[in-house]
């Protein structure tokens, strides 16, 4: 029993090393101005400053990746999390056989690769001659970041009185204000579940967005790794961007978890 339980905390921290040593790698050598990962020149915050003051070479084009990047997932994630609370609404209110089906077939893009994602929507932009470019990005990111706010609500509405709302338009309240007064207040938490998880979705897509893009030049930050990537190297001032974007992450996830849930009084 005891070498099961020292076995199964070496397994924990190897995982944990596998997964977190990478990151603490680059994080490390983000503090030197060494152009190579893995060549230490000294300590130095020159990557720092050329990343905020745009002195790079290249620095437009980073850092125009990075705000494409937040500007396409902050859009998409807000629609997606409007029209998957309004579907996941609709979707409770449908008879069991029905739910089931429309649960799963919201379940099918979540588990569908996303190259096949990228591929449907570009033939799809080109058979409607929709020229590609921002728009087109937009409209692919809101399309399979949807599913995953649905996903995120649904649990909610189930513990949800299904009479609550009724409820409210016997009282007098419309259709409009018993969504914004009644569901959206208790739904608020899967729906803020949903809305993160859309955003590092759409951070974090790839394939999609290549296919979707068109040839105008539009980049996001992982388009951009990628071009760079296939020049022969990787531009130094990636590395504090990597390491920036893990601590921001890092300190939601803190602030999410530490915030102590609010005690109903009976």
């Amino acid at each position: 029993m005891k070498a099961s339980r020292i076995l199964s905390r070496i397994y924990i921290w190897v995982l944990l090393i596998v997964l977190y040593a990478p990151i603490v790698f680059i994080a490390v050598f983000s503090f030197t101005e060494a152009k190579s990962l893995g060549n230490w020149t000294g300590f130095s915050l020159d990557l720092y400053k050329n990343l905020f003051t745009g002195s790079m070479q290249n620095s437009s084009g980073l850092l125009s990746a990075v705000k494409n990047t937040l500007l396409i997932a902050l859009i998409a994630s807000t629609v997606a999390t409007f029209l998957g609370t309004l579907a996941a609404v609709g979707v409770s209110r449908l008879k069991p056989r029905n739910r089931q089906v429309m649960s799963f077939l919201n379940n099918i893009p979540m588990i569908n690769p996303d190259i096949i994602t990228g591929v449907s929507l570009f033939l799809l932009f080109v058979f409607l001659h929709i020229l590609q470019g921002y728009t087109t990005v937009v409209l692919a990111h809101i399309t399979f970041c949807t599913p995953y706010v649905v996903l995120n609500v649904m649990p909610k509405l189930s513990q949800l009185n299904p009479n609550i709302y009724e409820a409210a338009l016997d009282l007098g309240a419309t259709p409009m204000q018993a969504l914004r007064k009644v569901l959206v207040p208790a739904l608020r938490p899967g729906m803020i579940s949903g809305f993160i998880l859309s955003f590092t979705m759409s951070l974090d897509d790839f394939a999609v967005t290549f296919f979707t893009r068109g040839t105008i030049g539009l980049d996001t930050l992982s388009t951009y790794i990628y071009a760079d990537a296939r020049k022969g190297g990787l531009t130094p001032e990636l590395k504090p961007l990597m390491t920036i974007i893990f601590l921001v992450i890092l300190v939601v996830l803190l602030i999410i978890n530490t915030r102590k849930p609010k005690t109903t009084q009976q």
